[in-house]
């Protein structure tokens, strides 16, 4: 994983000693983590690989991102207005997407 449970609970302003929602969390990040991977087609250990073993701030703060979404919404239905801010998910993650690779197995 390369967001570590303290990094979500900060991200997400929820108290560190709140230990309900621990593991649940942390499935989310492997999902959030999985589909980066696949919205970048490419693993996120390859471009550790080429950032000298860290992952980019950006793709890091995706994860976080794509995390607090799953963990405020946890329908598919939203009976709210819903717009997505500019410049946040899809930007910071586009900036890393390969495009030379065609159905990459992530």
């Amino acid at each position: 994983m390369y967001v570590e449970l303290a990094q979500i609970k900060r991200h997400l302003n929820i108290n560190s000693e709140f230990t309900e929602d621990d593991d649940y969390l942390l499935t989310l990040a492997d999902v959030a983590e999985k589909a980066v991977e696949k919205h970048i087609n490419q693993r996120l250990s390859s471009v550790c690989e080429e950032n000298g073993g860290d992952l980019p701030s950006p793709l890091l703060h995706a994860i976080l991102l794509f995390i607090g979404n799953l963990y405020l919404s946890r329908e598919s239905i939203s009976y709210s207005s819903v717009t997505e801010v500019p410049m946040s998910y899809n930007y910071l993650l586009d900036l890393y997407k390969n495009y030379n690779n065609e159905n990459l197995d992530v």
